[in-house]
């Protein structure tokens, strides 16, 4: 029988924890922290690239969660469970504030202090990030060219693929709509979900309905939700832009991207575009 000193101060009633384990502790058992402390490998000698990437990887795991939010709330309205959908979408609204804040660490970086390591990251580009492709899907932005830098590696690019052929968040909401009894076209409702959700005028007249009267309050309130995340979309790309331009300019961009230029383009893009257009018409 092995002697189990901490036992007799850990006991029934005892203010200190238990720290004698058979083995790993249940905390490492479950979060797997040593797993996640040991996956930072940098590449060069300067401190600041430990930042660059614990940065990125957290902002890996907040996508991870997002995308597992975004689809529990387009399950839940393909089941017409509106409480479960409100529910995913605004955790998710809670976790997008969260990523947006993980640029702090990174939103002041000089180009001298980004040129110190950026030669690591060789061909490496956050465009390349699978979770987020699958994020921008989730939102309508489909592109099957996105596909290409994954082809060698088939279960993420699997992955992609079945993403792109599927719904996204706001196809499912107008599905939703539509079996609520609102006239959206049915050129949207049969659309080819591998393509760019593109907007609809008629779309934005439901929208406008919905936000015009009483009757809909539950709709209007899913139209908050989604405006809330979409506003965090933007402000995710500029933050994102914004610190990019801080630390290298006008240059092309880590993988042969555009850099700034092409951020320029995605930042002025908004995702549910009629939520914005309708309330115009309100």
């Amino acid at each position: 029988m092995s002697h189990r000193p901490e036992s007799r101060e850990a006991g029934v009633g005892s203010e200190s924890p238990n720290l004698d384990f058979a083995g790993t502790t249940p905390y490492e058992d479950y979060v797997r922290a040593d797993v996640l402390t040991h996956l930072q490998h940098p590449l060069s000698d300067d401190p600041g690239e430990m930042v660059f990437l614990v940065t990125t990887q957290v902002m890996e795991l907040w996508f991870t969660v997002i995308v597992h939010e975004w689809e529990t709330a387009g399950q839940a309205l393909r089941e017409d469970q509106l409480p479960v959908a409100m529910d995913a979408l605004k955790r998710s609204v809670r976790e997008l504030e969260a990523l947006n804040a993980s640029w702090r660490p990174l939103s002041q970086l000089t180009p001298t202090e980004f040129n110190a390591y950026r030669a690591a990251l060789g061909e490496g580009s956050g465009f390349q990030s699978a979770m987020y492709r699958r994020m921008e899907f989730l939102l309508g932005e489909k592109s099957s060219s996105m596909l290409v830098p994954h082809r060698g590696a088939p279960r993420v690019h699997a992955e992609l693929e079945k993403a792109l052929h599927q719904p996204s968040l706001y196809d499912e909401v107008l599905g939703f709509l539509a079996r609520r009894g609102h006239a959206v076209p049915r050129a949207v409702l049969e659309r080819d979900l591998s393509q760019r959700y593109e907007p609809s005028a008629e779309v934005e007249e439901v929208w406008a309905e919905i936000y015009s009267g009483d009757r809909d309050a539950d709709l209007a309130r899913l139209g908050e939700a989604l405006t809330d995340v979409g506003e965090l979309v933007w402000r995710w790309r500029n933050d994102h832009l914004v610190a990019t331009r801080r630390a290298m300019g006008a240059k092309t961009g880590t993988g042969g991207s555009a850099g700034v230029a092409w951020l320029e383009k995605r930042a002025v893009k908004y995702v549910f575009p009629e939520l914005w257009t309708a309330r115009s018409r309100v």
